[in-house]
């Protein structure tokens, strides 16, 4: 199993439940492929450099795991198809 990071920026019309909803989805994604997460981090509300899809500030929230390979595209499929989720970022961490 890899280590990864993915960060990803929730819209800042998104209720605190919604966010609360993504967050648990992208925990089940990871946990039902076999994989483990070790840290959620909530980094809460940053204004933006430059604006992304007309908004000026998003929701960051930091997710550590390890998983196989295969876990990421169906993580970033998710990531695609959730309205409420305008930047993601995957990596993988160096052991």
């Amino acid at each position: 199993m890899n280590k990864y990071e993915s960060i990803i920026i929730v819209t800042p019309k998104a209720e605190d439940q919604e966010i609360k909803t993504i967050i648990e989805k992208i925990k089940e994604i990871i946990n039902t492929n076999n994989g483990s997460i070790t840290k959620v981090e909530e980094l809460g509300k940053r204004k933006f450099a430059y604006e992304i899809q007309k908004y000026k500030e998003g929701y960051y929230v930091l997710f550590e795991f390890e998983a196989d390979s295969s876990v990421i595209s169906k993580i970033e499929r998710y990531y695609r198809i959730t309205e409420d989720i305008i930047k993601f970022l995957t990596v993988k961490k160096d052991d």
